[in-house]
């Protein structure tokens, strides 16, 4: 099992394409973040996230 992130939108996925927005996605990523509630998260709107789960960081 190995996870990657979307080189879009940042999603943790285990596919070679990102199920949300469709974009690749590689290996190469660090920093977990995982969101809840994206409504009440102030680091979800900086970082423009709209749906709960687990995002990199940074993806190369």
């Amino acid at each position: 099992m190995t996870l990657k992130a979307c080189t879009k939108c940042k999603r943790i996925t285990e596919e070679e394409h990102c199920p949300d927005c469709g974009g690749a996605t590689s290996t190469n990523w660090s920093g977990l973040l995982i969101i809840i509630n994206p409504e009440k998260s102030r680091i979800a709107r900086e970082l423009a996230i709209n749906k709960p789960g687990e995002y990199a960081l940074r993806v190369r």
